[in-house]
């Protein structure tokens, strides 16, 4: 079984870790697509008001810039524990038992706009650049192409997909059997179920902890919606894949 999860525009400050090794990430293929994007990014830095309008940057975020310039030297930490918002605050990453951690590592990735799909314990200094980013003389979507896709694609098992619609565009779930993207919905007192916004995120981090700590390698899609009750969860198939989309669960809260 493998997580998905969307990153955060936020991170924490700091890390004692060793600087970004690219060639010691989760997914080493894609080493050559990342360096391109982390030179082009420091190569950004070192023009503020470029920063400023490629980034999407407040003048009270300048501090950004000053990360990206230092992205090849500055001091890393895990992933897990370097992402903050509200998905990240419920995941609680700093209060996971060892065994759950270490669960992470191997079943949980965070897909970063900048290095592309990390896995939980990878070590990664802070930054700034986003899906919607716009590097100088290059398109993210057609920087990644196809090679995020393809290192999903020979996984086994299931890949569950929680990110945004925006991150998928960089590297599309394959569509096969389990694979499947969730959604969380709502229930109204009418029956009608309708999705979440600020609660849709809060809600992937604390569904995405409690399969941490469950610590359970699913083998299918099945045995995951089996699973879930004893969680205390409500997950259901809410659409059958078609031709291009994965099948869609639904996370009711």
């Amino acid at each position: 079984m493998l997580i998905l999860l969307p990153p955060s525009e936020t991170k924490r400050d700091g890390g004692d870790g060793a600087p970004l090794d690219l060639a010691g990430l989760a997914f080493a293929p894609l080493a050559p697509v990342r360096r391109e994007l982390v030179d082009a990014l420091q190569e950004l830095a070192a023009d503020t008001e470029a920063s400023v309008a490629a980034l999407k940057l407040g003048r009270t975020q300048l501090f950004e810039v000053e990360r990206n310039r230092r992205l090849t030297s500055a001091g890393t930490m895990p992933v897990i524990d370097r992402y903050t918002g509200v998905l990240y605050d419920a995941l609680d990453s700093a209060t996971l038992t060892p065994g759950a951690r270490a669960y992470a590592h191997s079943h949980l990735v965070v897909h970063s706009a900048l290095l592309g799909p990390v896995a939980a314990l990878d070590g990664v200094p802070a930054y700034r650049m986003s899906h919607d980013s716009k590097l100088p003389a290059l398109s993210l979507k057609k920087h990644w192409g196809s090679t995020i896709a393809e290192q999903l694609a020979p996984l086994p098992g299931v890949l569950l997909d929680l990110r945004s619609e925006a991150y998928t565009a960089l590297g599309p779930l394959p569509v096969r059997e389990g694979a499947a993207y969730l959604r969380v919905l709502s229930a109204g007192a009418d029956g009608q179920k309708k999705a979440l916004n600020h609660f849709n995120k809060k809600s992937k981090g604390e569904f995405t902890r409690a399969l941490l700590e469950a610590g359970i390698d699913f083998g299918s899609i099945d045995e995951l919606l089996s699973w879930a009750p004893s969680a205390g969860l409500t997950l259901q198939r809410h659409k059958a894949a078609t031709a291009g989309k994965p099948e869609e669960l639904a996370l009711i809260v």
